[in-house]
């Protein structure tokens, strides 16, 4: 807060009879973020009620930093005052020249407040001009003599007068006043899909209008892949890798992923888990049948070494996934260990039709708990199709009598978060899924009320690894919570944000983190995850066909009772 104050005084003074009450003037200059208003007061501190005058400014104008614009004038009007030799006084009218006896008395207020901004000052508008009741008392003198003896009065005034009158506004727009080009135009979009739908409103500790308009002189913006390398450059600042820019291709990508068809090599990916943690690399989950991977010969537990000659061993699979789509025709390059053997593919890119469901009646040796035919559903992203898929196949399993269900989210990267919601209320009667929150704490909670449910009572075991993320993890996160399923595995990926993808006008698109999420026990999973029950065995397998073996064979490495799933 900064405030300047110019005070001008007279003292109380008496000559023949006529008292002067001694005027001051002050001039209010506050910094103020929230206000654009001048605000000027010239008050009488000895008698506040003897006269209260308002000032109207003609002028309207905006503030906008850092930046010369041409000047404008504030027009000040000034009212006369009648007085009389009666001792009756009243106010004039707003004419700016009387007739008879006057004196000039600064106008008292200009409303609102006064606002600077990287040295600029505008003045935005008053109020209507009104007075109060005043009366001013002459007796036995004359009018030169009460002219003489108001001179400093008037001086007061005249100042006053001057100093309103030479005020000055800057006028500006909300755009910068020099041309935009047509790339300036798509930088700026970008900007304001941020501003508008970011999570985090202090834009991660700086001044995101001032790099706006930082950007808009300072980085070159001649042509389309200028631009881009300029919007990446300031989603950078905010220091969020999961808000993100995507070129054309790209977002057609990700949003074909998320209907159910996807243009790649038709390869599932995960991380290495136990006894593959110390090899290099990331591992094939599963080749899509009858896509390109699948008819390369790559199948699930090969390791992939490179793509497209950058090695894999410190990349995340999101940036894989995005290695491995592209184009439709366009071809990649991979390094693969299958066992011993090292094999260089090329495969070319074709859009392959994605299920994000497997399932399998596993037939297990009965129990003391009596779960000897347990449905495993293994769910591998949340697109379009995905709750569909878990009730179509939670239908097939029942109509073998299944007793109990394992729900396998290992290496479930996430995808659309509605379709995590409506996977939650499948096995849940009553509770919280999410609450989803911002700066400000909790601003919407997703709960079900049982309308849904349509596998609420059978035993349920969740499988989880580092590979589950975002909607999977929200999935978890509920079972968890509300004590509808025991979590089997290690703690998940930490994604505790929820993220958006908005279209900009040329076809490129923004994945923009618009808010964060926390389990229905209020746990904020960002960077933790969600801690499962109990672990599983370092070689458990991560498909369907292996899974069931370890429950049927008591003497493999991976053996687990299946009473111990339900426990």
């Amino acid at each position: 807060m900064i405030s300047k104050r110019l005070t001008i005084r007279e003292g109380k003074q008496k000559k023949k009879g006529v008292n002067f009450v001694g005027l001051s003037m002050e001039v209010l200059a506050t910094s103020s973020a929230t206000s654009t208003h001048p605000h000027f007061t010239l008050s009488n501190p000895k008698k506040p009620s003897t006269f209260n005058f308002n000032f109207k400014p003609i002028i309207v104008s905006q503030v906008h930093p850092g930046k010369f614009f041409p000047l404008r004038i504030v027009e000040a009007r000034l009212l006369c005052i009648r007085t009389n030799l009666n001792g009756s006084g009243s106010c004039g009218s707003s004419d700016a020249f009387c007739k008879h006896d006057f004196l000039f008395y600064p106008l008292c207020r200009l409303s609102k407040s006064f606002s600077s901004q990287s040295s600029c000052f505008a003045i935005s508008r008053g109020c209507p001009l009104r007075f109060r009741k005043h009366t001013i008392s002459l007796q036995n003198v004359s009018h030169s003599e009460k002219i003489r003896q108001n001179v400093s009065v008037v001086f007061v005034c005249i100042v006053a007068a001057m100093l309103l009158v030479t005020s000055v506004s800057v006028a500006v727009n909300n755009t910068p006043s020099w041309a935009l080009s047509e790339e300036n135009l798509l930088f700026l979009e970008a900007w304001r899909t941020i501003d508008r739908a970011y999570v985090d409103k202090t834009f991660n500790g700086q001044s995101w209008f001032r790099y706006r308009e930082t950007a808009l002189r300072n980085e070159p913006m001649n042509n389309r892949k200028e631009t881009y390398k300029a919007i990446r450059k300031m989603l950078a600042t905010l220091n969020d890798p999961f808000t993100r820019f995507l070129e054309p291709e790209k977002f057609k990508s990700l949003r074909s992923g998320t209907q159910g068809a996807l243009t790649g090599v038709g390869l599932s990916i995960g991380y290495p888990a136990g006894s593959e943690g110390s090899q290099a690399g990331l591992v094939v989950i599963s080749a899509a049948p009858g896509g390109p991977a699948n008819r390369a010969g790559i199948l699930s537990g090969d390791i992939i070494l490179e793509i497209d000659n950058t090695s894999t061993k410190n990349m995340d699979i999101y940036d894989a996934a995005e290695r491995l789509q592209g184009p439709e025709g366009t071809s990649v390059e991979l390094i693969i260990r299958t066992g011993p053997e090292i094999k260089h593919l090329a495969l070319t890119r074709e859009k392959v039709s994605l299920n994000p469901v497997k399932s399998r009646l596993c037939e297990v040796p009965s129990s003391e708990k009596n779960y000897s035919r347990i449905g495993y559903i293994k769910l591998t992203s949340f697109n379009q199709k995905a709750s569909a898929a878990v009730k179509e196949a939670i239908d097939t399993l029942r109509s073998n009598r299944v007793n109990a269900f394992v729900l396998d989210l290992r290496d479930n990267s996430g995808g659309l978060f509605p379709e995590g919601i409506e996977t939650a209320k499948i096995w849940l009667d009553k509770g919280v899924i999410v609450y989803i929150c911002d700066n400000r704490g909790v601003r919407d909670i997703y709960d079900t009320d049982g309308s849904s449910a349509i596998a609420a009572s059978e035993p349920l075991a969740v499988l989880v690894n580092k590979g589950t993320a975002s909607a999977s993890e929200i999935l978890a996160g509920a079972l968890k919570d509300n004590k509808r399923a025991v979590l089997f595995g290690e703690p998940t990926y930490g994604k505790g944000k929820i993220q958006s993808v908005f279209q900009l006008s040329d076809g490129s698109g923004l994945a923009v983190t618009v808010a964060r999420y926390e389990t229905p026990a209020h746990n904020d999973i960002d960077k933790i995850g969600v801690i499962p029950d109990h672990p599983l065995p370092n070689s458990f397998p991560k498909d369907d066909e292996g899974f069931c073996g370890c429950l049927q064979d008591s003497a493999s490495a991976c053996y687990v009772n299946n009473a111990q799933l339900f426990s």
